[in-house]
């Protein structure tokens, strides 16, 4: 048969190149084979760090017999949900609303037209806890087919009307004040876990854009409530199984309320959020606890996922060889008390196991423990460097290890964020190295994903673009980075290069009211054209756009920019207080908004030491939000250096907000109390 995946540059899709699948990729000519062969398509959507999509993988694509089954009766199409996120989107939607929940692997059945009429998520090689067996499913739904076509067109008309009549109406009926967020807050105070930080129950996901509102807003409002809720879940998360103790860097969630056990793929979207909000709790606080999680997280990116290229890659699996040849998640990462001695010696074994917490019953599986640092076990400062010794012995020993399978597609909406973290943590933490990397990151950006008409390729991979267009959080978050790249390096450029991208949001993806569309108006026509406000394991497209649109209008003054802001930010003053934690991204975006944004302008000579102590105690800014422009006087990089002179003939600082500017400044100690 012909192996039409090979080709692709998702690594999801090459892993099953080779299955006795017939594979196509989503595309206009698989829908017309099963026109022709007049046949429903199987769509399976799952991405390469999924656990159980590899498992189904294993169970059924691989297995002949299964393989005859779809290849006779269905065209099968496979879908990467990293780079069809609206793919992904359009028909997760239909699958949690006749089925009441979702995940991947999904797998749906659908018409020609692409008409969704019966929905799955795993399904087993044989029946197993209520669930049908995978060629149960298959043998079912082809009878259907065959049998009772009528009917299947009814469920799939009947489907389509319904996700077409969902369009969402919110926008444009004010931006959130003062009383919303202070809901918004108390809403995240019902549902914090008090004892082990963070909010809800098992599974427990890191809550990086409810930090970041709660960072704000201790910041707008003095609230102390706030900061010990942010701080004491960043700790909790830092000492827990969910944070790499040796090789730093976070798992997905935690499968427990207590961050013990994770599930143990690692994204770069998580850890550039959280590498961000440790490196704010760190400006907050002073915390040394952040600023090590914060620093050992961006080296985590740049070693474990930095490509070729200077972009980072999407994933690291969480599976890997135990070294019996079979593949085990968690096998990397977990230890017995066994493998402590062989590797240290009984002595140092002792102290390394009441160091993390591993113990001879296993807080994982097969008596296994995950690594953490259980806050009723505090280690001597005088034996502070033989654990320092211990960990580098560990991590060496597990270096001989497989090493975890690594997606390495470039998704721009990711590298985004991790150019926003890596630019702002280097800044702040003094380690220009990590805004080289992140400088590098936008580079790859503007080569290989940008046209000359900057409308972004969604994914990249070996330095060669993808085919799949560019969605909204790309153009949000790729933006988001440019402009905090801009900031940190004074190189007005990443400034320009924004404004390209928001432009293009501000003519294809906005709706009546201030709605925004997770697709452009041009870009490929689904059932129904995506649009979800909710932040989920990154931040939504619409909240992020909010976000990017206002820093650029306090950038710039474009009325234009800050107004699509606005209008975007309505769908938070509707959900904010409702649902907080689904939201946190817009609600940190609306306390930007409540706070200005502060516009900050530091002028003078970049050789000047003065001018160095101004900009980084602007740097320092806790301010919701706050933008900062650097340079000389009257540089047209940055409209905010605009005249702003200097001050008897020295360095600077302008502070506007709210349309209202103050004095200059040229005592940083001064300015840091303007901010």
């Amino acid at each position: 048969m012909a192996n039409r995946l090979a080709h692709e540059t998702s690594p999801y899709l090459l892993q099953h190149a080779d299955n006795p699948v017939d594979w196509w990729p989503w595309s206009a000519e698989a829908f017309e084979e099963a026109r022709r062969r007049d046949v429903p398509v199987l769509l399976s959507v799952g991405y390469s760090s999924c656990h159980w999509c590899h498992v189904m993988a294993h169970e059924s694509f691989e297995d002949d017999a299964t393989a005859a089954l779809v290849n006779e009766h269905f065209v099968a199409v496979k879908v990467d949900r990293e780079e069809r996120p609206d793919v992904d989107a359009v028909y997760m939607e239909a699958v949690q609303a006749a089925t009441g929940q979702g995940g991947w692997p999904m797998t749906v059945f659908l018409t020609p037209d692409a008409a969704p009429f019966y929905f799955g998520t795993y399904f087993p090689p044989e029946p197993r806890h209520g669930m049908p067996s995978f060629a149960d499913v298959l043998e079912g739904v082809r009878d259907a087919w065959a049998d009772r076509r009528d009917e299947v067109g009814e469920v799939a008309g009947r489907i389509v009307k319904d996700l077409a009549g969902r369009s969402l109406a919110y926008g444009g009926d004010g931006v959130p004040g003062q009383e919303e967020l202070a809901q918004a807050l108390l809403g995240l105070v019902r549902e914090y876990d008090a004892t082990r930080g963070g909010f809800g129950g098992a599974p427990k996901f890191p809550p990086s854009m409810a930090l970041e509102f709660l960072l704000r807003h201790h910041a707008r409002t003095g609230s102390e409530g706030a900061l010990q809720m942010a701080a004491d879940t960043c700790e909790a998360m830092a000492r827990g199984g969910i944070y790499d103790q040796l090789g730093g860097g976070f798992a997905r969630y935690a499968v427990d309320r207590e961050w013990v056990v994770p599930h143990f793929e690692k994204m770069l979207y998580d850890n550039a959020l959280l590498c961000r909000v440790y490196a704010h709790l760190w400006r907050a606080t002073g915390s040394d606890l952040a600023r090590r999680v914060a620093l050992e997280t961006a080296d985590f990116m740049v070693r474990e996922l930095r490509t070729p290229e200077g972009g980072f890659a999407s994933a690291l699996d969480a599976d890997s060889d135990d070294g019996t040849g079979k593949h085990v998640e968690g096998a990397y990462y977990a230890w017995t008390p066994e493998q402590l001695t062989a590797v240290l010696g009984e002595e140092d074994a002792a102290l390394a196991a009441a160091h993390y917490g591993v113990t001879e019953d296993g807080t994982f599986e097969h008596g296994s423990s995950v690594l953490q640092l259980p806050r009723s076990v505090e280690t001597a400062v005088a034996d502070a460097d033989r654990i320092a010794s211990i960990a580098a012995r560990l991590l060496a020993a597990r270096e001989e290890r497989e090493r975890p399978g690594r997606d390495d597609k470039v998704v721009a909406a990711w590298n985004g964020l991790a150019i926003a973290a890596l630019a702002e943590t280097g800044a702040l933490l003094g380690r220009p190295d990590l805004v080289e990397r992140a400088t590098e990151a936008a580079d790859l950006l503007v080569r290989v994903h940008m046209d000359e008409t900057a409308r972004l390729t969604r994914t990249s991979k070996d330095g060669r673009a993808g085919t799949n267009a560019g969605v909204l959080e790309d153009y949000a978050d790729v933006a988001e980075g440019f402009l905090a790249l801009a900031a940190v390096t004074g190189e007005g450029a990443w400034l320009e290069f924004a404004g390209f991208l928001l432009d293009i949001v501000l003519d294809r993806f906005t709706g009546e009211g201030g709605a925004l569309y997770d697709t452009a108006h041009d870009a490929e026509a689904l059932i129904r054209r995506p649009q979800d406000p909710t932040d989920n394991a990154a931040p939504s497209g619409w909240t992020a756009a909010a976000g990017a649109l206002l820093s650029y209008a306090a950038h710039t003054g474009s009325e234009a920019h800050r107004t699509a802001a606005e209008g975007a930010l309505g769908v938070v003053k509707a959900l904010g207080p409702r649902a907080p934690r689904f939201i946190g991204w817009g609600l940190a975006v609306a306390e930007a908004l409540l706070d200005g944004p502060r516009e900050i302008a530091v002028v003078g000579a970049p050789a000047d030491e003065a001018f160095q102590e101004l900009r980084r105690t602007a740097l320092l800014a806790t301010a919701p939000g706050a933008v900062l422009a650097t340079g000389a006087p009257g540089s047209e990089e940055f409209p905010l250096l605009k005249d702003r002179p200097l001050v008897g003939g020295g360095a600077a600082a302008y502070v506007c907000r709210h349309f209202v500017c103050d004095a200059p400044v040229t005592d940083p100690a001064e300015l840091a109390g303007k901010l």
